[in-house]
C-alpha cells in the first residue's frame, strides 16, 4: 500500500497548522510493529458507536490513530453542530473503520456519504471545510444501509475472539513525516513517492561519517596531485606524447576532475547533498535528490561525465594500442582518427549525463559531500553505472590482450636488434603494469557496487526496523535477515574510484620527466 501524494501533502500541512493548538484528549499510541485490532482512541469522535475496535492504516491511509485524529480536527465543529445524523459514522468509517477479519477492507454505503455530504455541505462552507476528494462519494460502493453493517459487527466480534496474530498484516515502507518532500521535486525513497533518505547517512554513524570524509578528503588531495603533475608534464613537452599514448593524458585530467569534485566535496561537507532541516514544518535533513539544487547538479555533471570519460578514453588507449601492434599503424595514421576518438569519448558521457538529468536520478552523498547516481536508487545503480564500467573493462581487455599478443608474437617471429628487443620488451611491460594499475582499482569499484546492489534491501530493511518506533511508522512484520553495511566497503570503493587515475604518473614518470622539469625550473623549456 503506498501513500496517495496530494492527499498525504494536504494532511501534512494540517498536522503542522494545527499542532501547536492541539487539544485533544487521546491515549499515546506505539509504532505497529505488528498490525492488530486496538481499542479506538478517538474520544471526541468516535466513542459510543456499535463498535469499539479499529484497524490501522485506515482507508485513508493513516497509520495511526493520532495522524488520523489530527486529520479528523477540521470536522470538530461540523460534528459538534448536529448538522446531520451521518456524519459522524461516515467519517468514524474512514478514519477508523471497524476491524473485520484480516485482509478485509469494509466501505461506507454511498447514500451515507451523500446524505452526510448534502446536509453538511453549507454548515462546512461556512467554517471553510472542503470536502476532500478522497471523500467524493462516487468512489463508494451503491448501497443504502448504516455503518457499520450487521456483517461487519459479526467479523468483528468473530475477529477479537481470535488471537492477534489473525489480523497480523506487513504494509511494506511508509514515508515518516519527517522525510516527507514537496510533491512538484520527483522524489522518491524505498520505492515511495515525495520522500527522501535522512541526512546523515542513514547506515553509518557520526563519527564513522567524519572519518570517512576526512579520509576521502586525503585521498582525492593525493589523486588530485598525481593526475596534476601527469597533466602539467604534458603542458611542458606536447610533442612527446603522441599516439598512441595521448590518451593517457586525457585519461588523467578526467580523473584530476573527479579527485577535484571530491576535495570540493569535502569542503562543502553535506551543505549541498543534503536538505536543510526544517523543524517548524517536522521535516528533517534529508538527502538532496533531482536537479533542483543547482550547486549539486554541478557536482554531479562534473563527477559523473568524467568518470565516464576516464574509463572510455581507457578503452580508446587500448584501441591506439591494438592499432599499432596488429595492423601496425604509425603515429601519424591513428592521429588522424583523433577527431573519431573525442567524439566518443565526451560525447558518450555526455549522452548519459544528460538521460540521468532528464531522468531526475541525482542523489546527494553525505559521506562524500558530493552529487552521484546509483546512491539509493538501484535501477540507476544498475544501467547508469555498473553496464557501462562493465562494458569498457571486457572491450578493453580484449583489446589489450589481443595488442600485448601480437607484439609477443612480432618478439618470437621477426628477428631485431637486442636493443629494440629490449625496448619492446619494455614497452610490453609498461602496458601491462599500467592496464593491471587501472584494472585492479576499477573491477574492485565494480565488485563493491555489484555487493551494495544484492544487501540494498537487507540493509534497508534493518534500517526500518530499529527506527520505525522513532519515525512512529510500521515496523517490518517478518523480517528473515538483518545487516547493516560495514563502512569499510564505502572506503575501499571511494578510495578505488580516485587511485584509478593514479596509473598515469607511472606511465609518464621516467628520467625524461625528471630532466624536461629541471630544464622547465631552469628557463630553458620548448615552446611548443
Amino acid at each position: 500500500v503506498f501513500l496517495d501524494g496530494h492527499t498525504m501533502d494536504l494532511l501534512w500541512v494540517l498536522y503542522s497548522m494545527l499542532t501547536v493548538c492541539m487539544a485533544i484528549n487521546m491515549e499515546a499510541t506505539g509504532s505497529h510493529s505488528m498490525f492488530t485490532c486496538e481499542p479506538i482512541t478517538l474520544r471526541m469522535m468516535c466513542q459510543g458507536l456499535a463498535y469499539n475496535t479499529t484497524f490501522m492504516p485506515n482507508l485513508l491511509n493513516h497509520y495511526d490513530q493520532q495522524t488520523a485524529a489530527l486529520a479528523m480536527e477540521p470536522f470538530h465543529p461540523i460534528v459538534n453542530l448536529e448538522c446531520s445524523t451521518e456524519i459522524r459514522p461516515f467519517l468514524c468509517a474512514l478514519y477508523a473503520p471497524v476491524c473485520t477479519e484480516y485482509g478485509r477492507v469494509t466501505l461506507p454505503c454511498r447514500r451515507l456519504c451523500q446524505r452526510a455530504k448534502s446536509d453538511c455541505y453549507k454548515l462546512m462552507d461556512m467554517f471553510g471545510v472542503s470536502w476532500p476528494d478522497e471523500m467524493e462519494c462516487s468512489k463508494f460502493p451503491v448501497c443504502d444501509e448504516s455503518y457499520p453493517r450487521a456483517i461487519d459487527l459479526l467479523q468483528s466480534s468473530d475477529g477479537t475472539e481470535e488471537s492477534p496474530l489473525s489480523v497480523q498484516r506487513d504494509y511494506g515502507f511508509w514515508c515518516p513525516r519527517e522525510l516527507k518532500i514537496e510533491p512538484d521535486l520527483g522524489y522518491s525513497f524505498m520505492g515511495v513517492r515525495d520522500c527522501s533518505p535522512p541526512c546523515p547517512n542513514m547506515y553509518f554513524r557520526k563519527d564513522e561519517l567524519i572519518f570517512a570524509r576526512y579520509f576521502i578528503g586525503v585521498v582525492s588531495i593525493v589523486c588530485l596531485s598525481a593526475t596534476l603533475f601527469t597533466f602539467l608534464t604534458f603542458l611542458i613537452d606536447v610533442g612527446r606524447f603522441r599516439y598512441p599514448e595521448r590518451p593517457i593524458i586525457f585519461y588523467a585530467v578526467c580523473y584530476m576532475m573527479v579527485s577535484l569534485v571530491f576535495f570540493l566535496g569535502f569542503l562543502l561537507e553535506d551543505r549541498v547533498s543534503c536538505n536543510a532541516a526544517s523543524p517548524g514544518r517536522f521535516r528533517a535533513s534529508t538527502v538532496t535528490q533531482g536537479s533542483h539544487n543547482k550547486a549539486c547538479t554541478l557536482l554531479f555533471m562534473t563527477l559523473y561525465f568524467f568518470t565516464m570519460a576516464g574509463s572510455v578514453w581507457w578503452v580508446i588507449l587500448t584501441i591506439t594500442w591494438f592499432l599499432a601492434a596488429v595492423p601496425k599503424w604509425g603515429s601519424e595514421a591513428i592521429e588522424k582518427k583523433a577527431l573519431l576518438f573525442h567524439v566518443v569519448a565526451w560525447g558518450i558521457p555526455g549522452a548519459l549525463t544528460i538521460t540521468l538529468m532528464a531522468m531526475n536520478k541525482i542523489e546527494g552523498d553525505s559521506m562524500s559531500g558530493v552529487c552521484f547516481v546509483g546512491l539509493y536508487d538501484l535501477m540507476a545503480l544498475r544501467w547508469f553505472l555498473l553496464v557501462p564500467l562493465a562494458l569498457d573493462v571486457v572491450v578493453g581487455v580484449v583489446l589489450l590482450l589481443a595488442g600485448i599478443a601480437a607484439l609477443n608474437r612480432v618478439r618470437m617471429e621477426i628477428p631485431l636488434e637486442k636493443e629494440n628487443q629490449d625496448k619492446l620488451v619494455k614497452f610490453m611491460i609498461r602496458i601491462g603494469v599500467f592496464s593491471v594499475l587501472y584494472l585492479v582499482p576499477l573491477l574492485t569499484v565494480i565488485g563493491c557496487c555489484l555487493y551494495e546492489q544484492s544487501h540494498r534491501s537487507v540493509w534497508e530493511t534493518t534500517w526500518v526496523q530499529e527506527r520505525c518506533r522513532e519515525y512512529h511508522i510500521p515496523c517490518p512484520f517478518k523480517v528473515e535477515q538483518t545487516s547493516r553495511p560495514d563502512i569499510a566497503l564505502f572506503l575501499i570503493k571511494y578510495l578505488m574510484m580516485l587511485v584509478v587515475g593514479i596509473p598515469s604518473v607511472f606511465w609518464v614518470g621516467s628520467k625524461k620527466t625528471c630532466f624536461e622539469w629541471a630544464s622547465f625550473f631552469n628557463g630553458h623549456h620548448r615552446k611548443e
